[in-house]
């Protein structure tokens, strides 16, 4: 599953979404083994079914899509199947909207929505202005309340959003120098961050940090300098880092065809696509 460039989206402009954009991308199907991974994500098989189980011995379901719980335990089979996966950070509006309507450890999806959430959509169009509707059309497609209208942003939290943009890799990122810059205590910042985007601090420039090095790596650059470029304090940390939150190391993100000696160690995407598409079990 490969990623597609994560477009810059200036946080000033009028229309777009406060929140990083999604994560999504578009592409052949695998099996996974039983993992959990705390971003919540939106399988959907662009045809057909496929099969999806919640714990490592439960019983096998087929579906046209499935949405999992945050660090729930899972496996999918979208084998031979084209999928469209989205993934969202449980801690926003949308990801605690679809939470509550995600019963369990995964809410699977019929095919008549499956037909409503794919149709038009493209990955670049949901990590742009799209994403945010397109979210609303999930939760109420799981039948739960509507995500919450935009919020009002507290002029310092602008302010703070084109300085964190423009902070350079390994720059100071801690909360007193942040608050220093926008003219806020630590304490205020906080309080009005939180109020005005939905999630803390900590939690936003997590996830800002993962977009960050999934568009280098989808980019063509070594996983070496995408950790670096994105403030990992290596490819290591970087991989640890995707694997808790989304479930997948950086290396499934290469662009096809990229050497993989160009990429530091990792097994290629060929290579991990392979290893997830073995006979699908019995049942």
């Amino acid at each position: 599953m490969r990623l597609p460039t994560i477009p810059t989206v200036r946080p000033d402009a009028p229309g777009l979404p406060l929140w990083p954009p999604l994560l999504a991308a578009r592409g052949p199907g695998g099996r996974s083994t039983s993992h959990a991974h705390h971003g919540m994500h939106v399988v959907l098989a662009l045809g057909g079914e496929l099969r999806v189980r919640a714990g490592d011995r439960g019983a096998w379901a087929r579906a046209a899509g499935v949405v999992t719980a945050p660090d729930a335990l899972h496996a999918i089979d979208a084998s031979g199947s084209e999928v469209l996966i989205v993934f969202v950070d449980p801690e926003s509006d949308a990801g605690q909207s679809m939470r509550a309507a995600t019963v369990g450890s995964l809410r699977v999806v019929g095919a008549a929505e499956r037909d409503a959430l794919v149709d038009g959509v493209t990955p670049m169009e949901l990590m742009g202005p799209g994403g945010a509707a397109w979210t609303a059309r999930v939760v109420a497609a799981l039948g739960g309340e509507r995500v919450r209208s935009p919020r009002a942003v507290h002029p310092r939290v602008r302010r703070l959003l084109r300085v964190l943009q423009a902070l350079p890799p390994g720059g100071d990122a801690s909360l007193d120098t942040l608050a220093r810059q926008v003219g806020l205590s630590p304490g205020r910042l906080m309080h009005v961050f939180t109020g005005s985007i939905g999630v803390p601090l900590r939690p936003y420039l997590a996830w800002l940090r993962l977009q960050r090095a999934a568009a280098a790596v989808v980019s063509g650059r070594p996983l070496g300098e995408a950790a670096h470029a994105a403030g990992f304090a290596d490819a290591a940390h970087m991989s640890r880092a995707f694997r808790r939150m989304l479930g997948v190391a950086p290396s499934e993100l290469r662009p096809a065809g990229a050497p993989a000696a160009a990429h530091g160690r990792g097994r290629s995407v060929a290579a991990s696509r392979q290893a997830r598409a073995k006979p699908p079990e019995r049942t």
